[in-house]
């Protein structure tokens, strides 16, 4: 990222792929802040999604708002925050924010992350939504600044793909 004194990124995906691990072991390899993307959303977006029932382009606005905002303000010293950025025009929104935001998908399976979804505890995310995730996503074009890279290794493993994606963006 030459162009850019410090990485600014947006770790995305559909739910359980991994964004806040690999997020947060990607911004302490860079030395850049951290933010978690599901913080950003107002209480009515958790407890519709607590419901079992999907966001619609309304309801994200405000969250993606409030990440474009982040991202505005981390502009200059760079960071690494996690978004699903499911659909292209979530990402143009977060991408106009600041001029150098690289997109960071974590790819995987279906049967891989609904696993994992189904393992994980405390999260407001259930399983029955990760339909509606996969049949919304729209992948990185090839004029967007990103990269797709596997999760089917450890986070540690993803974690290092993600980073040299990143650096040699």
């Amino acid at each position: 990222m030459s162009h850019h004194t410090a990485p600014l990124v947006v770790v995305m995906g559909v739910s359980g792929s991994g964004k806040t691990t690999v997020g947060r072991l990607l911004a302490g390899d860079l030395g850049v802040p951290y933010a978690e993307g599901d913080d950003f959303h107002p209480a009515p977006n958790v407890a519709k999604m607590r419901a079992g029932h999907p966001l619609d382009d309304e309801d994200r606005r405000p969250w993606l708002d409030e990440i474009a905002r982040w991202l505005a303000d981390h502009a200059d010293a760079g960071g690494v925050v996690t978004c699903s950025a499911l659909k292209r025009r979530y990402r143009a929104r977060l991408a106009s924010a600041a001029p150098c935001v690289f997109f960071l998908h974590l790819d995987g399976s279906p049967e891989l992350i609904a696993a994992r979804i189904t393992a994980r505890q405390g999260h407001f995310m259930p399983p029955e939504l990760l339909r509606s995730q996969f049949a919304d996503f729209e992948p990185l074009s090839g004029d967007e600044a990103g990269s797709a890279i596997p999760i089917d290794g450890t986070p540690q493993e993803t974690a290092a793909l993600a980073r040299a994606a990143v650096t040699s963006a």
